[in-house]
């Protein structure tokens, strides 16, 4: 039903309640603006601790594959150890030249092999030891950001606490502000408070220029602009436009011209009595 008797209101009353809702989402925007960098920073933080967590368990993923390894080899060892004990034994039992070289070849092989591994067993133990190494300074760095982001989500928590009964209040105000607004024209400002660097949607007339860009503003619109009878919009900026008495801003009249003028004429009387 709101909504219904905004479409009733005179342009003049449309301009107040949007500067009114205006001006409170100003003041929201300044609550948030208290929380600064710190919502962006901590999220950077959890992206980074988990990408960390992420490198961690890679590490520690290749420590215990390495050690696997290691133990595999080892156990190969073993086993050619156990052969050449046995080889050994019937080298002693060999009936003929024959028997003896086969002996002999095996014997080499299982040395080479035990060598072989011995030397894969070194290879892993010693990128065992350099993955833990950069397994304890990942986890250092770890410990050093989980601290970082307890610190700032505690301290955006305190600001998040002092603002938000106001920040609820605030967005209660405008909630109550929109129904006072017809849908096509809060949708319009809307669009472009979204699109404006400073989130100003509607802005009043400073100077003889619009009070978002700054850009001159003619005569003839700053005059439709006070008689309040149509919706006006900058043609640089494409922000609303407010004549300020209806904003509730009072403008101090500028005097800076007034002294050229009275030299310009103080000039012209002296050239006359020459």
């Amino acid at each position: 039903m709101a909504k219904k008797d905004s479409k009733e209101l005179s342009v003049e009353d449309k301009l107040k309640s949007l500067y009114q809702l205006q001006a409170t989402l100003s003041a929201i925007d300044e609550k948030r603006a208290l929380r600064g960098e710190l919502p962006l920073e901590v999220r950077d933080l959890e992206d980074e601790i988990e990408g960390l967590n992420t490198r961690i368990d890679k590490i520690r993923f290749e420590i215990d594959d390495f050690n696997h390894a290691i133990v595999q080899k080892r156990g190969e060892i073993e086993e050619a150890r156990a052969s050449l004990e046995r080889y050994n034994q019937q080298l002693d039992l060999v009936a003929n030249n024959r028997e003896y070289d086969a002996l002999t070849k095996q014997i080499e092989f299982q040395t080479l092999e035990i060598d072989l591994c011995n030397k894969k067993i070194k290879e892993a133990q010693i990128r065992v030891e350099e993955r833990q190494r950069d397994l304890a300074f990942n986890e250092e760095i770890l410990d050093d950001r989980q601290k970082a982001l307890e610190e700032k989500r505690n301290e955006l928590q305190e600001i998040m606490q002092e603002t938000r009964e106001e920040e609820d209040n605030l967005k209660d105000k405008a909630a109550e502000i929109e129904t006072k607004i017809e849908t096509g024209l809060l949708r319009s400002f809307k669009r472009i408070r979204k699109g404006a660097r400073n989130g100003l949607g509607i802005v009043y007339v400073q100077r003889d220029a619009c009070g978002g860009c700054f850009n001159k503003i003619p005569p003839q619109r700053q005059l439709d602009i006070k008689i309040h009878k149509k919706i006006i919009v900058c043609e640089y900026c494409g922000r609303i436009l407010i004549d300020p008495e209806l904003a509730g801003v009072r403008i101090e009249p500028t005097t800076e011209e007034k002294p050229k003028r009275a030299r310009s004429s103080r000039k012209k009387k002296e050239e006359g009595e020459d």
